[in-house]
């Protein structure tokens, strides 16, 4: 999809896009090999041809910070294809506060791996973990995790692409928090961690930390690892909704 998209092209809006596909332009070889022929609205063909050109470098060269920077929020999701095999399921647990001092867990799915990070243990392993990644995938990352974390790490660039699914699903018109629409796509937890939530991860790191009850922060990362693992899942199936969506009947 992220080949198929100009809207990143200055000057180029979503009506502009529409009609680049629909006069058969269908990616950007297609507009570089036939430019001249291709209408681009109120844009110019020299800038949609530079814009495409070092979109292309950047792809090839791995370049997300591009990205994050050309593209919307709003169409963002469009890279995640591109820059899957270098991405962070991300989830946060809290101590029921928001300052970056409240953080108790930051839990990463790599596709292959699950990495906790605890209070007090290896937290400030962070820095270099998220550092190895071109873009992160959260559920309602960009009202909480990530305001949370930038305020824990101020140091950190933060240039990854951030795609967060809630707001996506809610375009797509799935709404509710990350439990339900696990549930609505029958995406199974552990049953020791099935019906935890947010408050659950408060106590439970309570119980660690005033009685040192290791049991409690296994339980505490288990259920951590079920929200990023499941996060994956979850972006899948966004894009594909989201590709069902834009390019309906088109090829």
């Amino acid at each position: 999809m992220l080949e198929r998209t100009f809207i990143h092209i200055p000057g180029v809006a979503e009506t502009t896009e529409r009609a680049l596909w629909d006069q058969g332009c269908l990616n950007w070889d297609a507009y570089l090999e036939g430019g001249e022929r291709f209408s681009v609205g109120t844009a110019s063909k020299r800038s949609a041809r530079t814009t495409i050109l070092r979109s292309q470098k950047a792809l090839a060269d791995g370049e997300h910070q591009y990205f994050a920077r050309r593209l919307k929020q709003k169409h963002i999701w469009r890279a995640f294809p591109a820059f899957k095999h270098s991405c962070a399921y991300l989830d946060i647990e809290t101590d029921g506060g928001n300052s970056g001092k409240s953080i108790t867990t930051i839990g990463i799915w790599d596709g292959q791996r699950y990495h906790a990070l605890v209070k007090d243990e290896n937290l400030e392993n962070f820095r270099d973990l998220i550092s190895t990644f071109s873009m992160i995938v959260t559920y309602n990352g960009a009202a909480f995790d990530l305001p949370v974390l930038q305020r824990r790490f101020p140091d950190i660039p933060w240039d990854q692409i951030h795609v967060d699914l809630c707001p996506l699903f809610r375009r797509l018109g799935v709404t509710g928090g990350l439990k339900k629409i696990e549930k609505r796509f029958d995406i199974q937890r552990p049953a020791h961690v099935d019906g935890l939530n947010g408050y659950d991860a408060v106590l439970l790191w309570r119980k660690y930390q005033f009685r040192r009850d290791d049991r409690a922060l296994q339980t505490l990362l288990d259920y951590n690892e079920a929200d990023v693992v499941n996060l994956e899942v979850l972006a899948d199936k966004a894009y594909e909704m989201a590709c069902d969506e834009l390019l309906g009947n088109r090829t």
